[in-house]
């Protein structure tokens, strides 16, 4: 199963991913902040699950540095405060997909699913090339 990291400032938050997923068989860490998950990015994740709003912090910073030094996670954007141009702009800077939370756990698994399948379409490209 892929390796997920939740970067969430919002402790019941990472606790109820966390526990969710690795009961669906992910292995699952998580940071409190930009600054704590720059370090466990040193590992290789497969997937980031990115809270957009931190306090002095911003997920979207942290989404183009993930970009930049390893493209091939997928990071999926969370928040409960974004409008429309901040996921417009997520996009832009990469990200695979935007929730909104209150999350669905049912979503999120699908689109856990989906990312992961396009990953293995990926490697499987390079590969063949």
């Amino acid at each position: 199963m892929p390796s997920i990291l939740i970067v969430d400032d919002e402790a019941n938050i990472r606790s109820t991913l966390k526990g969710a997923l690795s009961r669906e068989g992910y292995q699952v860490d998580d940071a409190p902040s930009v600054a704590a998950a720059r370090p466990l990015l040193r590992e290789a994740y497969d997937i980031v699950l990115l809270d957009v709003w931190f306090p002095g912090e911003n997920g979207l910073d942290l989404l183009a540095e993930i970009r930049d030094a390893a493209p091939a996670t997928t990071v999926i954007m969370m928040s409960g405060h974004a409008n429309i141009e901040t996921a417009v702009q997520a996009t832009r800077l990469g990200a695979y997909d935007f929730l909104e939370k209150p999350l669905s756990l049912e979503r999120l698994l699908v689109l856990l699913r989906n990312a992961s399948a396009t990953q293995a379409l990926a490697s499987e490209n390079q590969r063949l090339r």
